[in-house]
């Protein structure tokens, strides 16, 4: 199944700092597939690359099987986007502005549009600049999605709304991506993409370091905690990917991917250990052990 976005080892760098490095990833289609990552990791750097508005140093980026560098106008006008900031005409009316875009799209279009915004209760004859800002946001979704996109790109589209507005937003993607359309959803707000992501990708300072289905990154991730029975001793890693280590007292605790159903059979009695257990990571845990770079990470002692 070809995937619906695809990026080969693509490098961009602004001056000297460095937006993406070597990044490579696979998007299949029928997924809401969440990019995660700090303001400034590299999201919106990546959406330009794969909308055409920016090429990449090197690399290759496809949209659809299309070439980005080569079909960006082709792009644009096969998938949906919406972003934090909406540029509307803001003197139109929602009627007004979804006959306009219609001109640009295949017939159709306006009947869509008019049930879209029906559905999510946009008033009609109020001008664009008199409604919300989550009235707005939703006539910018109408807009992006009312001649059915197999893509539909959303960079940060929840910012600023109030808890009901993103909640319909994005449940609207849920309901795309079970028609077997993908959605990229760009974002740093790890709770409400929780609830709805199929897929994850954890970008960090222009790397992408995690892309893997939800539910599997959740199952193969625990917090791994031990007490010590001195504060002064040291306790060997747990078997697995260690992310990260941190200490408080007597407590040793570890964020530990890939974590052996017989894990505990490394801490013996004279191990210093007299408490361990171990429960499922959340996405938000999971995320800071990515991403934060005060974490201490460990490296694995090798044995020969």
């Amino acid at each position: 199944m070809q995937p619906v976005i695809s990026l080969d080892r693509v490098y961009k760098r602004f001056g000297h700092t460095i937006a993406l490095e070597d990044v490579s990833i696979d998007i299949p289609p029928g997924v809401v597939f969440a990019l995660l990552g700090e303001n400034g990791a590299g999201k919106t750097t990546m959406i330009r690359i794969l909308t055409g508005f920016l090429n990449p140093d090197s690399g290759n980026a496809t949209v659809l099987g299309k070439p980005c560098e080569k079909a960006g106008l082709d792009i644009r006008q096969s998938i949906g986007y919406v972003s934090d900031a909406p540029a509307l005409y803001e003197w139109m009316l929602p009627e007004e502005i979804g006959w306009f875009t219609s001109a640009f799209y295949q017939e159709g279009f306006l009947d869509r549009y008019h049930q879209l915004i029906a559905d999510f209760d946009v008033p009609n004859g109020v001008r664009l600049k008199n409604l919300s800002k989550g009235q707005r946001a939703k006539v910018a979704l109408a807009l992006a999605t009312a001649h059915d996109p197999q893509l539909l790109i959303l960079d940060e589209p929840t910012s600023g709304l109030d808890p009901m507005v993103r909640r319909q937003f994005l449940e609207s993607m849920v309901d795309r991506a079970a028609l077997g359309r993908t959605v990229l959803l760009s974002s740093h707000q790890i709770s409400e993409v929780e609830r709805v992501a199929d897929w994850i990708g954890i970008i960090h300072h222009g790397h992408l370091k995690m892309v893997q289905p939800l539910e599997k990154l959740k199952s193969s991730t625990w917090i791994v905690t031990a007490t010590m029975d001195d504060s002064c001793a040291v306790a060997v890693l747990p078997p697995g990917k260690v992310l990260t280590e941190s200490r408080n007292g007597r407590q040793m605790r570890w964020v530990v991917q890939n974590l052996p159903v017989n894990w505990k059979s490394g801490y013996g009695s004279d191990s210093g250990v007299t408490n361990l257990s171990a429960s499922q990571a959340s996405l938000e845990d999971i995320f800071v052990a990515v991403c934060d770079d005060r974490a201490h990470r460990p490296v694995a002692e090798v044995t020969t």
